[in-house]
């Protein structure tokens, strides 16, 4: 991490810090009430029935920075601030993703993603002091085009995963994957490269 984190001549408010990827005080008054508003959002959303159509998407409009055409995200969704998701189009999310944003969450298009996957952002000090004075920081996580993450697989702060990439079910992604690969297991290794180019070749 940055040296110099916790200097008092800092004058950056814990959102800028918090942008910047550098130690925050989540507490802070303002980044408190961005959170409660997009809280407030999300529960909107989590209440919606599949018939509410419109109306989730204009709530999903609003509680995230960016989301595409025809991408649909299944209730209960968990967010931290959500203003930090983009999501592109033609992606599906199944049931139960959390995607802590305290940095950006970035996701291609034709995403495909399983039940109760994590991407999460976050992160805090190995030491203890600056830990107990509730400091903490993010790293982004950004997600290619046409990947499918497995139900339940989990992808730490700073990984980047690369086009086509499949991350099986219940993996933890603890470094970044290149595209066209499979991915299994805690820490995920790749198993098997793929060809772009299958998907063009007629079957049978």
């Amino acid at each position: 991490m940055p040296e110099n984190d916790q200097d008092s001549t800092d004058t950056r408010s814990m959102r800028e810090r918090m942008l910047a990827g550098d130690l925050y005080i989540a507490e802070d008054p303002e980044l408190a009430e961005a959170s409660a508003a997009a809280l407030d959002l999300m529960d909107a959303y989590n209440a919606t029935s599949a018939r509410q159509a419109p109306l989730r998407r204009r709530l999903l409009e609003a509680m995230l920075g960016s989301v595409g055409e025809d991408t649909d995200i299944r209730p209960p969704l968990y967010i931290d601030y959500g203003t930090n998701i983009t999501i592109g189009d033609r992606c599906f999310a199944n049931f139960g993703l959390t995607a802590l944003d305290v940095a950006t969450i970035t996701i291609g298009d034709d995403v495909q993603i399983g039940p109760h996957v994590q991407l999460l952002t976050p992160t805090h000090p190995i030491e203890p002091g600056p830990r107990r004075d509730k400091w903490e920081a993010a790293e982004p996580i950004t997600i290619g085009d046409n990947v499918w993450l497995g139900g339940g697989a989990i992808v730490l702060p700073g990984v980047t995963i690369g086009d086509n990439t499949v991350v099986g079910s219940g993996a933890v992604v603890t470094k970044d994957l290149p595209a066209n690969v499979v991915a299994v297991g805690n820490p995920a290794k790749v198993i098997r490269e793929l060809d772009p180019g299958e998907e063009r070749r007629p079957a049978g």
